[in-house]
């Protein structure tokens, strides 16, 4: 079995937009296996800058982002899955990539609140019904 491609393009799209004076952001869907700081949470998403001013020991694994970076002035260890990350992008341009988020097989399914969002376009599902703020629109899913 292969390895994942997305951790490698949130490394080198990360590379690109430092390269290019841009800040990288990404958007991870918020579950049980993340430890990010809940009260800045909608929808069951998060909205993190990943930038190396912004960030303390950043480490994007094949299989966990992690680093230590302060919200509100309170210092906090942020760790999120690869799955469950939902885009990177450069806040400046917009432009960026976006990805199927990956369950982990452990996780339950039939929860409501587990769920990663459909994608646009997609019939049948609550969660394109939900009003959530969307990504920028220069995203393409990668799987």
């Amino acid at each position: 079995m292969t390895t994942s491609t997305k951790p490698y393009l949130l490394r080198a799209l990360h590379q690109w937009c430092t390269d290019n004076g841009h800040t990288p952001y990404i958007v991870v869907w918020v579950n049980e296996r993340t430890d990010v700081p809940r009260e800045y949470v909608q929808n069951n998403e998060i909205v993190l800058n990943i930038s190396v001013d912004a960030t303390k020991d950043l480490r994007i694994d094949n299989d966990l982002v992690t680093f230590s970076a302060r919200f509100a002035g309170v210092g906090r260890q942020v760790f999120v899955p690869v799955g469950n990350v939902m885009s990177i992008f450069a806040r400046e341009t917009g432009e960026g990539m976006g990805f199927d988020v990956e369950l982990a097989s452990t996780e339950p399914l039939h929860a409501v609140d587990s769920a990663p969002p459909a994608l646009p376009g997609e019939k049948g599902n609550e969660a394109d019904k939900q009003d959530k703020p969307k990504g920028p629109p220069s995203l393409r899913i990668v799987k």
